[in-house]
């Protein structure tokens, strides 16, 4: 990478980072510190911690529009402000009702899929899967981070000092936004972003959708564990500024599970490894669901919980990416984001209405039917290869038509075409076989 592909792919991540632990530092301390508003309640505390989801979910595809038509940094601004409002107004708030206002607020801030656009547009196609991966590995952080530092936090200013912070550090991203970040030519891709004629035809595909139910359901468990798990450690004389000393080892055990499980797949996703996944996390909420559970038994269903929970939420993203049609990435990154925060909203609701009619262990134990019904989504899913994806610009000379896809189809290693006259684009998926210098001569040719 060039010190400008560097600069915006630090200064994007660390925008991420910072606005992803203001998300994450309140989900394993918001059920234990809610006891204190004069309305609490299950189901008050389930919106709470899930309902930045319902309008992550509603505004994740739109957003991402927008800052095709407005430019990425204005789109981003919008979000992180309207993101640090709803972090202030939960901070100030002296009912879980406002706090709940706040959190839809902060879920307002749909800003994922422009901020993907801008390390699209300020990167060269040879260093772009290098861009993004530093920004995914720093998501992936940010959520270990605030687990851990989100109780510390709260012991010293309570959850309206989360939620201060969280302000605090939105704020903080702006002016890297707007001086750090280069800013970049913008480049409209249908591998980037969510195109509008593409949605129908991809929500109801026949592989994809079982992928977006999945990660909904992913979601929806692991925002149910964290409405019941902090307020279960409280049986065994947890403090909540203690909770980090069962979080940090169990987070570091699923990880290197996670690392021998992506061992022994190779590179690939097989569809076993995937019911593995689900399997380790039905396990922990059957366990989990047990009444007069010890503590040995609670920390051992986190840990199975952990260690499925990361394998499939760093290969369910490889999967849509390697399945979703040449030039229309961006469109089913987008459905499957919209179904990932749905999920979060759901699990809070979920976990909230079952707490408040029946139990907390009735809660664990719905988290564990869940999974009967995934497997049998799962279960239709074809297995795929890992695919790389190329976009190549046409000559003004050349025309897209079905003759030039045709060409390109024969070029080796090429798997799927799309032209795009819109973009004056090659959109293609290509295996490790592909020959980019007899692509590049067909495209010159015509």
């Amino acid at each position: 990478m060039n010190v400008l592909e560097l600069r915006a792919s630090l200064a994007l991540a660390l925008v991420y980072v910072l606005r992803m632990l203001g998300l994450f530092m309140v989900m394993p301390v918001l059920a234990v510190a809610a006891m204190d508003y004069p309305d609490y309640s299950p189901l008050m505390v389930g919106l709470a911690v899930g309902g930045y989801g319902l309008t992550q979910a509603a505004l994740q595809i739109p957003m991402g529009m927008m800052s095709d038509k407005w430019g990425r940094k204005p789109v981003i601004l919008l979000g992180l402000a309207v993101f640090a409002l709803g972090s202030f107004i939960a901070s100030q708030a002296d009912t879980m009702a406002w706090m709940i206002v706040g959190r839809i607020l902060q879920g307002a801030g749909a800003i994922a899929g422009a901020i993907m656009a801008l390390a699209t547009d300020v990167s060269r196609e040879s260093q772009r899967a290098k861009v993004l991966a530093i920004i995914g590995i720093a998501i992936g952080f940010s959520f270990y981070l605030a687990v851990i530092i989100g109780p510390l936090i709260a012991k010293s200013w309570g959850l309206a000092g989360i939620f201060s912070v969280t302000g605090v550090l939105a704020v903080l991203c702006m002016p890297l936004v707007k001086w750090v970040v280069p800013n970049g030519v913008k480049v409209s891709s249908g591998d980037t972003l969510p195109q509008k004629g593409q949605l129908a035809e991809l929500v109801f595909s026949s592989q994809l959708w079982r992928l977006n139910v999945s990660v909904m359901v992913l979601h929806m468990l692991i925002t149910l564990l964290f409405v019941q798990l902090p307020v279960t450690l409280l049986h065994f004389d947890m403090t909540l500024d203690s909770h980090w000393t069962l979080y940090l080892p169990v987070l570091g055990v699923s990880v290197l599970g996670l690392i021998i499980m992506m061992g022994m797949a190779r590179g690939r996703t097989p569809k076993s490894y995937l019911f593995v996944g689900v399997s380790l996390m039905g396990a922990a909420f059957l366990g989990l669901a047990l009444k007069d559970n010890s503590w040995w038994v609670t920390s051992a269903a986190v840990v199975l919980f952990f260690t499925g929970f990361n394998y499939l939420e760093a290969n369910f993203p490889a999967l849509v990416s390697s399945i979703a049609p040449a030039g229309q990435k961006g469109t089913a990154m987008g459905i499957y984001a919209s179904f990932q925060f749905f999920g979060a909203f759901l699990g809070g609701m979920l976990s909230g209405i079952v707490t408040n009619i029946f139990s907390p262990e009735a809660a664990y134990l719905v988290g564990a039917i869940s999974t009967l019904i995934w497997v049998v989504v799962l279960s239709g899913l074809k297995e795929v290869s890992r695919v790389k994806r190329i976009t190549m610009s046409l000559d003004n000379t050349v025309a897209p038509n079905h003759h030039l896809s045709a060409k390109l189809m024969q070029v080796s290693g090429v798997l799927e075409v799309t032209l795009n006259s819109n973009s004056n684009a090659a959109y293609l998926k290509v295996n490790r076989d592909f020959n980019a210098v007899e692509a590049r001569k067909v495209l010159e040719s015509g």
